[in-house]
């Protein structure tokens, strides 16, 4: 009869502590993630001719990288999230978990666009590939990329703020 008591107890307490470890994880989803500007960056013509300036969040480590603009309802036509990465290598991207459609544009280790992935489509897992090696991404609204009239060969010069 204790040992029945005793599972009986056991099964109870790791119903309860899954059942609020899914309670926390709804409400880290239900929770809205605002932008929070973390730089300002540039988008130059190889002419130096300033294209844009975009107020940015800077994602330069494993958990920002990975979380990227994950779970965002909106953002601004002014801002982007820049991908910074240690070395320039083949990158893949996807919309998982991601809502809002994104333009995304992978620049080499100078700074320079290699490709773009336009009109990405939310939630779709579908691996978007750099196609070269690149260092920084930038994600902005689906259309922009288009709309500014980038190009292969455009740069990016960015600065943190304090």
């Amino acid at each position: 009869m204790k040992k029945g008591k005793f599972f009986l107890s056991v099964l109870m307490l790791a119903g309860m502590i899954t059942a609020c470890d899914k309670d926390s994880e709804k409400e880290n989803i239900e929770t809205p993630v605002v932008f929070k500007k973390e730089g300002e960056l540039r988008i130059l013509k190889p002419s130096e001719e300033v294209v844009r300036e975009l107020d940015i969040e800077i994602a330069d480590n494993d958990y920002e990288r990975q979380t990227g603009l994950m779970y965002r309802e909106s953002m601004e036509d002014g801002q982007g999230m820049l991908f910074i990465f240690q070395n320039a290598a083949p990158r893949f991207f996807y919309m998982k978990n991601t809502l809002i459609p994104l333009d995304i544009i992978y620049f080499g280790s100078d700074s320079t666009a290699v490709s773009f992935q336009k009109n990405a489509v939310p939630g779709n897992e579908t691996p978007l590939p750099s196609g070269e090696p690149a260092k920084f991404v930038l994600e902005v609204n689906a259309g922009l990329a288009d709309e500014w009239e980038l190009e292969v060969g455009d740069k990016i010069d960015f600065e943190r703020i304090p």
